[in-house]
């Protein structure tokens, strides 16, 4: 479905004086669109079973984080690790390529089944006393070929189940299942670690990733589907012929990626916030808490839960109004705008200014975040979505480049120059992003048939 038809759809006109009235129908529809998504079976599987893995997800990383900073004291191995759970980023599309062809949920089931038996390994390392720094990197590495492209398939099976007026709220929605998650994973791996351990906690998480699994085969499983790259090339097969290579699959999704200006333009800014915004809100929380706030884990889970309670805020506001009307030019203002919170937390020394700033920058990151992806999905051809998804989650290979670079970078200038530099890269070239791609993310507004600009309001 092409963007012009996106827009269309959810776009909206001033109230009428019924819809301003309480007993009006239409008002009374409101809450059952914002919840239209769960009228679809397989949202209602997709939906906890999201909540569960992201829960699991976002315990591990504070867990782990904490451990390996706390064992070793280096900001530099810490961003290793955090590299190494991103280190997937690189297949992405080719993952997107086999969610096209054997179906998403055939996908998530054997990535969540993966991440349970990973999370049983390092139980097991806990409990007979064998953990170490160096297993703990090796666990990382393993994960991170997998999971940086759950999400992936999450947003791709939306697209495939959902009706396009209802794209938005469901994405909203997974939105705020991550953003759920990471508030009570940060808070509660981090506060279960220090009261009661590190095994009886990772046997929570392993107990979190089978019940995920067990969900996600309740999903919508969709038959393998033949190549649509003959039917967008305007061919129409008469005879059957082979499976065409993974490689050229790839390619195809690459170049349909190229040929579209606006699809462009977003990769290149999902890059962007993944090199230089993601590493300074997230990644380097652990160094954040330990080194220049002093705190211990409690005070982690309260830093990383902050930014997630502001992501977990701008989804819910998009899922009630129905997200911004120029969803391309709000992601632009709100990368910009997140960019400006994170030059200020740099600079912050106290926790009770940094709290508040990681809410704001969480709110607005949340904003900008949501209307890309309804942005890609609606602009990508069906056929065609799993592979754009691929090719977005391509861009957080970003994020392991940044980490790195900002554990080299603090132990040669600091922590406030290295933030501060990330934040001021990152503004620069957003705006120039803006500017190079303005006719695809910054279209002129159109003016109704038989309207003057004189007589249309603002």
């Amino acid at each position: 479905m092409c963007s012009r038809t996106w827009r269309a759809a959810t776009s909206r006109s001033p109230p009428t004086r019924c819809e301003r009235s309480s007993r009006c129908p239409a008002r009374r529809r409101v809450p059952a669109l914002i919840l239209a998504p769960f009228r679809v079976k397989s949202f209602r599987f997709q939906w906890p079973a999201d909540l569960l893995a992201s829960l699991a997800f976002e315990m591990e990383t504070v867990i782990l984080g904490w451990y390996v900073m706390v064992q070793t004291g280096s900001v530099l191995l810490l961003t290793t690790f955090g590299s190494l759970l991103l280190l997937g980023t690189l297949a992405s599309p080719m993952f997107g390529v086999l969610g096209d062809r054997l179906g998403f949920r055939l996908m998530l089931s054997t990535m969540r089944a993966a991440y349970a038996a990973l999370a049983a390994l390092v139980l097991l390392l806990t409990l007979t006393g064998a953990l170490a720094p160096a297993w703990v990197l090796v666990v990382a590495a393993l994960a991170g070929l997998v999971r940086p492209n759950d999400q992936v398939m999450r947003n791709a099976l939306i697209g495939e189940t959902i009706p396009p007026p209802h794209l938005m709220s469901a994405v909203g929605f997974s939105r705020a299942t991550m953003d759920s998650a990471r508030v009570f994973g940060a808070l509660g791996g981090a506060a279960l670690s220090t009261v009661l351990g590190l095994g009886p906690t990772y046997a929570l998480v392993t107990t979190l990733y089978v019940a995920s699994l067990a969900l996600t085969f309740g999903v919508a499983r969709r038959p393998v589907t033949p190549d649509p790259v003959e039917t967008w090339r305007g061919v129409a097969p008469i005879v059957a012929v082979g499976s065409p290579s993974r490689g050229r699959d790839l390619l195809d999704g690459l170049l349909y990626v190229l040929r579209s200006p606006q699809l462009h333009a977003m990769m290149w800014l999902a890059f962007l916030v993944n090199l230089t915004a993601y590493p300074v809100s997230s990644g380097l929380l652990p160094y954040v808490a330990r080194t220049i706030y002093l705190v211990d884990a409690t005070g982690l889970g309260w830093l990383a839960a902050s930014f997630a309670l502001g992501s977990l805020v701008g989804s819910i506001i998009t899922v009630l109004t129905g997200g911004p009307r120029r969803p391309e030019r709000s992601m632009l203002i709100y990368t910009a705008l997140w960019y400006l919170v994170l030059l200020a937390f740099g600079n912050l020394k106290s926790m009770n200014t940094g709290l508040p700033a990681l809410l704001l920058a969480g709110f607005v990151q949340s904003v900008a975040m949501i209307a890309m992806t309804a942005n890609l999905l609606a602009a990508s051809d069906e056929r065609f979505r799993g592979r754009v998804m691929g090719v977005r989650t391509l861009a957080i290979y970003g994020m392991p480049l940044g980490l790195m670079s900002a554990g080299a970078l603090i132990e040669r200038i600091g922590y406030v120059l290295t933030v501060s530099g990330f934040s001021a890269v990152g503004l620069l070239f957003t705006l120039f992003i803006g500017v190079k791609w303005r006719a695809s993310l910054w279209p002129p507004r159109r003016l109704p048939s038989g309207a003057t600009p004189g007589t249309v309001r603002p």
